[in-house]
């Protein structure tokens, strides 16, 4: 059975709940993958949450898909387009929104899970939002403050619960960009758990069963 339409395309993995409100799981892949990378995540995670692995809206050549524009040009360095992740964001806010709607989902219980880039908008929609989104993992990613909508400082963030992890080799994103993370957060009086692990770019299987089991406590 495919999914009911809905304004991104997605996998979907049921869950075990046959009646009432549902818990939800979605995840946001990173720069250049696609919906089938984190899914393979999905057999393991609790059953009780149905899970939602999201493709992102523009298409890169000749695969792959993209939150938002990443430049590589020396010239410049490396540099994101800001403004396309603010429309990703708002994009990934609708989606949650309809798939609540189409699949009975627990409002109360919404957890993100990114992976890089894919992190980077799940920090976006959950500090920008935080009345919508329950958890957050986020692995291998950082807060950009640029994607963040306007007076997010004044919200209240004391039902958000975030699980951050980075690779102390990451080579994509500088360690110490995701260092800064459990300060920002403290600032804002979330409940955090933040760990490193003697990795790259990447999710370790220690790294996989330390998150499954935060994630398992706050469900």
């Amino acid at each position: 059975m495919s999914p009911t339409p809905l304004s991104l395309e997605y996998l979907l993995r049921p869950s075990s709940i046959k009646s009432g409100k549902i818990p939800a799981c979605f995840m946001f892949h990173g720069y250049g993958s696609n919906e089938e990378d984190l899914f393979s995540f999905a057999p393991e995670l609790p059953e009780e949450l149905l899970v939602i692995s999201v493709r992102a809206p523009y298409d890169l050549e000749p695969f792959g898909h993209a939150w938002y524009a990443i430049n590589f040009d020396a010239e410049y360095g490396k540099w994101s387009d800001d403004e396309q992740a603010k429309v990703s964001r708002d994009k990934i806010v609708s989606f949650i929104d309809e798939a609540c709607d189409a699949y009975n989902l627990d409002k109360e219980n919404i957890t993100l899970l990114g992976f890089s880039q894919g992190t980077i908008l799940s920090y976006s929609v959950a500090l920008s939002f935080p009345e919508k989104i329950k958890n957050v993992v986020a692995l291998s990613g950082y807060i950009n403050k640029g994607i963040l909508l306007d007076g997010y400082e004044t919200k209240n963030h004391s039902s958000l619960n975030i699980y951050a992890s980075h690779g102390q080799v990451d080579q994509v994103i500088p360690l110490e960009w995701a260092q800064k993370t459990p300060d920002f957060l403290k600032a804002l009086n979330i409940n955090h758990k933040y760990e490193e692990f003697p990795i790259g770019h990447g999710v370790s299987q220690q790294n996989f069963y330390s998150f499954k089991e935060w994630l398992v406590k706050h469900i």
